[in-house]
């Protein structure tokens, strides 16, 4: 008898030992997906400072653009009664409903990336990111210095507020004309899609939303046009391939948010919270910042990394 007593203790002991192993302190669900060159950057930083702050962290995305199944994430998420919650907010009436859920269930959330404008309306104290339209001003006031007069704003992502946000923002920094595409995020799409507004003339000026997604098939698509050099392009964002098209002087710019520091620092506020008790308050600002021909190539070496 005391061998079976014996067993069932050491068979709880090692069940308690197996749920803590398995216990999450912070878990990540995000918009987009970590294989895609820019989240995988920011999933770089996520698992960083998880590393460095010492304690257990989840990512996770749903398959492509679905705020359905990301409202089911936090939903999941929040079963899972974490020690945290980070999100990324492309949408605040979609997700609005799992947020609060979460909040109201004693889970802090911190929200990063998008959803600056959007946070505080959900509960959220601290939102960690560029704000979206004064970025998309920014741009459209460097567009407009270069002498572009007729621009086309390429949406990838049709739904998320925040890149509509980015082509607003960048309507009223050019002042000229500006049309706005709507796509998928395949970059075979976004090529033709970029070739036939360019086969109808007039543009002197392409913003994209996306480097990896968007501006390298919108890259494609204006030499394949032969009319690099004629259309001035810059994009959100960076990819390695944009990186070396801005060092070769092929783009104007690319707007750097600095995504390894929306995946790290969150973390690190979360853990900070968790020892002491702190949380700071309002957006904690990773960008805007402009990388151009001049500085490209200094950031191709942190690119390389994961860290750019």
């Amino acid at each position: 008898m005391k061998k079976i007593y014996l067993s069932v203790i050491v068979f709880l002991t090692w069940a308690m030992m197996s749920v803590a192993a398995f216990a999450v302190d912070i878990i990540v669900v995000s918009h987009g997906q970590a294989n895609d060159p820019f989240w995988s950057v920011a999933k770089n930083g996520v698992d960083s400072a998880c590393k460095d702050m010492n304690i257990s962290c989840k990512y996770v995305a749903p398959g492509t653009f679905d705020m359905v199944e990301m409202a089911k994430l936090i939903d999941n998420a929040v079963s899972q009664n974490p020690k945290g919650i980070v999100i990324t907010l492309p949408d605040a009436a979609a997700l609005g409903k799992s947020v609060k859920a979460a909040i109201a269930a004693g889970i802090p959330v911190i929200s990063m990336n998008s959803g600056s404008d959007d946070y505080a309306s959900l509960g959220i104290s601290v939102h960690v990111g560029q704000t979206e339209f004064e970025a998309g001003v920014g741009g459209g006031q460097k567009m407009k210095a270069a002498g572009g007069k007729k621009a086309l704003c390429v949406n990838h992502e049709v739904g998320n507020v925040a890149l509509d946000r980015r082509c607003a923002g960048f309507k009223k920094g050019f002042g000229g004309s500006v049309d706005i595409i709507g796509t998928s995020n395949d970059p075979t799409e976004i090529q033709k899609a970029v070739a036939a507004k360019l086969s109808a003339g007039g543009y002197d000026t392409i913003l994209t939303l996306g480097a990896g997604l968007s501006g390298e098939p919108a890259l494609a698509a204006i030499e394949a046009a032969g009319k690099l050099g004629k259309v001035r392009l810059g994009t959100f964002d960076m990819s390695p391939n944009m990186l070396k098209a801005a060092a070769a002087g092929k783009v104007e710019f690319l707007i750097d948010q600095q995504q390894y520091l929306q995946g790290y620092l969150p973390i690190v506020i979360f853990a900070q919270y968790m020892r002491w008790g702190t949380m700071p308050a309002g957006v904690v600002m990773t960008g805007p910042g402009f990388v151009t021909p001049d500085n490209a190539s200094s950031v191709i070496k942190w690119a390389a990394q994961g860290y750019r």
